[in-house]
């Protein structure tokens, strides 16, 4: 990253994430820190099949939404975020694309997934920071995707409201095992998925 005038080492601003230069990565601002995230074919391979999973789930239930994912952007509290994917009301989306917007607003979220890239400081922000900074903004649906050593996926569904919102893991499905909820609307899949190869 490059060191901004006036401020070499932060704290940063929206504005200081705006004039990166984007060079194939990726970053988030959280508490005023610019934290890169790490990419890799498995884990960008992988996010993407979980877009693709969530759409043809969204088309089959005909429901009303839209999923989308990194480079769009997501507001919290702590800053912006770019999760892997992300489902949203299509009213939601409709608006942003009218106001050619990226951004999203966490409260607006129906579901969001983040794709852990091990051994990685996103790890740790992944699996701690952003459960609970995801709980406090109400987005009621969170998913850890691991991809080693075969993927999995981890259901985390919103309780507690309105007082001490927080997650609990609701399910877990490993590579073999099916996912199936009904919420944010019926989807089914296997995780091996994640990592195949079409």
């Amino acid at each position: 990253m490059t060191a901004k005038a006036g401020h070499p080492h932060g704290p940063y601003t929206l504005y200081d994430l705006e004039e990166l230069p984007e060079e194939g990565r990726r970053h988030e601002l959280a508490d005023g820190w610019l934290h890169e995230l790490p990419g890799d074919l498995w884990h960008d391979y992988a996010a993407e099949q979980l877009r693709t999973i969530l759409k043809e789930a969204a088309r089959q239930a005909t429901a009303d939404v839209h999923v989308a994912g990194a480079p769009q952007e997501v507001a919290t509290s702590a800053g912006i975020r770019r999760p892997d994917a992300f489902v949203v009301d299509r009213d939601v989306a409709r608006l942003a694309l009218e106001r050619r917007a990226r951004t999203y607003y966490a409260p607006d979220l129906l579901l969001v997934a983040e794709v852990v890239t091990p051994r990685t400081a996103s790890e740790r922000t992944d699996r701690v920071r952003k459960v609970a900074e995801y709980a406090a903004t109400g987005i009621p649906h969170y998913w850890i995707v691991d991809l080693e050593p075969r993927p999995s996926v981890t259901v985390l569904e919103l309780d507690g409201l309105p007082y001490r919102p927080a997650y609990q893991a609701v399910r877990r499905a490993r590579a073999g095992e099916d996912v199936r909820l009904e919420l944010p609307f019926p989807i089914e899949f296997d995780p091996a998925r994640l990592s195949e190869m079409e």
